[in-house]
């Protein structure tokens, strides 16, 4: 599984998501602009000694990320909003889960570029704007990987 994080704001939430990506074997994709820098100590601190095990990669902006994918890259957009629920697709093991910022989701244009491809987790407050995002990608990849008979045995 990929996991794709865009613009991602918050560095605990990184390195929370890059230590699930660890322990799950899951690639990680940060696509700049960051609102930190990768020395942080704060995203250090969350990742803690994962990040020699992590298989992750750096893209500077989207169209550099987008540029390499392969050709029959399926993309999973996960937004507040989506138009279908997380559980409700059936996941392939090289997918790609795209995340997008704290404070702003997915830039519009890249949510347009994969229509039938947006999804949601639930929420049941209607004053509730998002869940914090390393909790979304936890959701959702090991949705997906309960899909493809993940046990967690190594």
């Amino acid at each position: 599984m990929n996991v794709v994080l865009v613009e991602p704001e918050i560095p605990p939430n990184t390195g929370n998501v890059a230590r699930l990506c660890a322990a799950t074997r899951a690639t990680l994709h940060l696509v700049e602009p960051f609102g930190f820098q990768l020395d942080d100590r704060q995203l250090k601190r969350a990742g803690l000694d994962y990040w020699r095990h992590l298989d992750w990669h750096r893209w500077p902006d989207w169209p550099a990320f987008a540029k390499q994918l392969p050709p029959d890259a399926r993309l999973w957009m996960i937004e507040s909003h989506g138009k279908r629920h997380y559980a409700e697709v059936e996941y392939r093991p090289d997918d790609f889960l795209v995340f997008g910022r704290e404070t702003a989701g997915l830039p519009q244009k890249i949510i347009e570029q994969h229509p039938g491809a947006w999804l949601r987790v639930p929420m049941f407050h209607q004053q509730a704007r998002s869940l914090n995002l390393s909790n979304c990608v936890a959701l959702v990849l090991y949705e997906a990987l309960r899909q493809q008979g993940f046990t967690g045995e190594i």
